[in-house]
């Protein structure tokens, strides 16, 4: 399964600030760095010319601030603000960014931001193609919840039931991870370890013992480590 990824560009003027947020940005299993500029005027051409769904702007800049370089774009992509200095805030959401982070930037808040980006970014998908069907319905805490795949990074085995853990969200399931697994579709999910299943999207990278994923360690049994490698090159 084509999970997309959000095209980004990541403008700054600060070197060593430009290339902190290109690391998170790199680290990220949905993101992807299509450029890299620190002025307001490359930057300007660079959207003209290609398609960026996400922007991570620097405010203060030579020549042209990122609040200049929004009022010169006809078409605007999503903007995360990245800036020093507080006093920008109110004028930042006057452009309907979708976040506004102040520097040094924070891994967790990165993410927060971006997961906002992406709730966006589905949104505006799914006026254009409404039959999205990348989810299933789970019951926890005695409520059905609609449980969108994309967003589902690993499933851990706890006695009788299951957690599902996603990007912002902790689901407790009763269901062996058997019966679970089945409900997923194969091409997206793989079962690692007899305690957990991986969404393949968001591996990182992997050993001869374990799965990484942005921010946990999966143990991976060593009988799954060929399923594990069929599976990865399939979606390569």
């Amino acid at each position: 399964m084509n999970i997309p990824k959000l095209k980004c560009l990541v403008v700054d003027d600060s070197t060593l600030q430009r290339l902190s947020i290109i690391k998170l940005v790199k680290d990220h299993p949905r993101l992807e760095l299509v450029a890299e500029h620190n002025n307001a005027l490359d930057t300007k051409r660079e959207l003209e010319n290609s398609k960026i769904d996400l922007v991570f702007l620097d405010i203060e800049m030579p020549i042209l601030s990122g609040f200049d370089l929004l009022d010169n774009l006809k078409v605007k992509p999503e903007i995360i603000f990245i800036t020093g200095k507080t006093q920008y805030a109110f004028q930042a959401f006057n452009y309907q960014a979708i976040d506004y982070l102040q520097k040094p930037v924070s891994r967790e808040r990165f993410n927060q931001a971006v997961e906002k980006a992406i709730d966006q970014y589905t949104l505006k998908n799914d006026k254009v193609n409404p039959v999205d069907e990348n989810f299933i319905f789970i019951k926890s805490n005695l409520k059905k919840h609609r449980l969108y795949l994309d967003k589902v990074k690993y499933v851990e085995a706890f006695g009788d039931y299951v957690k599902i853990f996603t990007d912002t969200e902790v689901y407790t399931v009763l269901s062996t991870m058997k019966g679970f697994a089945e409900t997923l579709p194969k091409e997206q999910f793989l079962r690692v370890h007899k305690s957990y299943i991986v969404n393949l999207f968001r591996i990182k990278n992997y050993s001869s013992k374990l799965v990484f994923l942005e921010d946990k360690k999966i143990p991976l049994s060593r009988n799954r480590k060929k399923d594990l490698e069929e599976s990865l090159s399939g979606i390569a």
